[in-house]
């Protein structure tokens, strides 16, 4: 099922049931209650979680999108240093060159076809992906430069290595989910209370006021559905994507 699928039927979820709820408590509800007599200390409670609520949406929201951003910065920060590699070791000898171009296409490849789906099932890097980068650092570093030319390359191209390796690393840490189990109780337990605050008003069965009940309960359960694609960066709807390596390297085959 689509993930954009589970939002929609989320989102007409919510409001069924608020609306719902609403019109059986406006059946039972007694013939001589009055809406207009609701006290003026659960309107400010309703309020006051209303507001503390959005702020802790939006408290979450920012945090995973941070964390997502980040994610795609360290996929850049690797193709390019990568990249860097390849074009770099155009000083050496052509075995060397092309065989160091060779195993950093061959990792490319296999990060792009084969480690992203592991990523995205698993939330895991692969011991093979791990393999094929320790390859390509020992080509670079088991070369001795012949003169000073190729002496001034090798510092950076290790360079180059280090940040490839770093970002690897940066993205084999941020595969996973972001926000603690804790938290999705809070976000989850806030939603009812404060879907649970518009009952607590007395609203009445118009139009209006079930459009805005329904409406609100959508707007909440729509926010949950950010905070939850947004928390795992690599397996979800929006999910970060191996472009930039596509980008650098138009060429590779899985």
């Amino acid at each position: 099922m689509s993930d954009w699928l589970v939002l929609v039927l989320a989102m007409l979820a919510a409001c069924a049931v608020v609306i719902v709820i609403t019109v059986l408590r406006h059946k039972r509800a007694p013939e001589d209650e009055d809406p207009n007599e609701t006290p003026d200390v659960i309107e400010y409670m309703t309020m006051w979680i209303g507001v503390v609520y959005a702020i802790v949406l939006g408290l979450a929201i920012a945090g995973v999108w941070e964390a997502r951003s980040s994610a795609q910065d360290y996929v850049q920060s690797e193709a390019q240093a990568l990249h860097e590699i390849s074009e770099r070791v155009r000083v050496y000898p052509p075995e060397v060159r092309d065989r160091i171009r060779d195993d950093v296409n061959t990792y490319v490849g296999y990060v792009v076809h084969h480690e992203w789906k592991t990523m995205a099932h698993d939330e895991r890097v692969s011991d093979r992906g791990t393999e094929l980068l320790q390859k390509v650092r020992q080509d670079v570093t088991d070369y001795q430069p012949k003169n000073d030319f190729e002496a001034q390359a090798y510092q950076p191209l290790l360079d180059q290595i280090t940040a490839a390796d770093q970002a690897r690393n940066a993205r084999a840490d941020s595969t996973g989910a972001t926000m603690p189990p804790v938290v999705w109780w809070g976000l989850l337990t806030g939603a009812l209370i404060t879907i649970g605050m518009v009952f607590a008003l007395q609203i009445r069965r118009t139009r209006r006021e079930l459009v805005l009940a329904g409406l609100f309960s959508a707007t909440i359960a729509f926010m949950l559905f950010l905070i939850w694609d947004f928390d795992a960066p690599y397996s979800r709807g929006i999910a970060v994507t191996a472009e930039p390596f596509m980008n650098l390297f138009p060429g590779i085959t899985g």
